[in-house]
């Protein structure tokens, strides 16, 4: 059976449950969507990072629609790193410098916004690499990177997530095992594309 379309994936999963039952088929589309928002969780991927540039000239700026972790963070004008820090260290940054103005040095992700010490003293220009979510599917939305690649991953995922509706469904330990397979599949993907299957280095600075 083809998996390439959200309509096939949702006729593929009614397959595998064997059920026919309108309440049942109904669910799918939300068996589904709990599996997005696992994965959403579980898998990086390169095809999620996304790029952004914005001017910071405050001490708070909104993060990106989308998005789930950032990659790196750095100032356009020289590309030099922001390093990021707990809520906490920034905020004792801060304290134990009377809030001083400056280029940004370091930054935090609190309530959906970064905040950034020192507060600017003017605006910079900053690029932000992060991981989004991936795009939920829908009648509007039929297919996503995940689904064309990675179809196994969709319909494992919402195979298990069906099982508390179903209410113990023995075929859940096997899916179970098989989505995370999956999802390490997606992840050892993502190390081979961006570092040739040779594992990430630690570098070692010397002094």
């Amino acid at each position: 059976m083809a998996l390439s379309t959200y309509s096939e994936l949702k006729t593929s999963i009614a397959g595998w449950l064997n059920r026919e039952d309108a309440d049942t088929i109904a669910a799918i589309p939300d068996f589904i969507k709990i599996a997005e928002t696992d994965m959403n969780r579980k898998v990086r991927h390169w095809r999620m990072e996304q790029r952004s540039t914005a001017p910071v000239n405050s001490r708070y700026t909104l993060v990106p629609p989308g998005f789930l972790e950032a990659v790196r963070f750095h100032l356009d004008v020289d590309e030099r790193p922001v390093e990021l820090l707990t809520p906490l260290a920034l905020q004792q940054r801060r304290l134990e410098n009377s809030d001083t103005q400056g280029r940004p040095q370091f930054y935090a992700i609190i309530a959906g916004q970064i905040e950034v010490w020192p507060t600017p003293d003017s605006s910079y220009l900053t690029e932000l690499y992060y991981y989004s979510s991936t795009a939920s599917l829908g009648d509007d939305n039929t297919s996503n990177w995940i689904l064309e690649h990675f179809p196994d991953a969709y319909l494992y995922g919402a195979l298990i997530h069906s099982a508390p509706y179903l209410v113990d469904d023995a075929r859940t330990t096997l899916w179970a095992s098989l989505y995370q397979s999956a999802i390490d599949g997606i992840n050892a993907d993502n190390d081979k594309a961006k570092y040739g299957g040779s594992g990430l280095r630690i570098q070692v600075n010397t002094y």
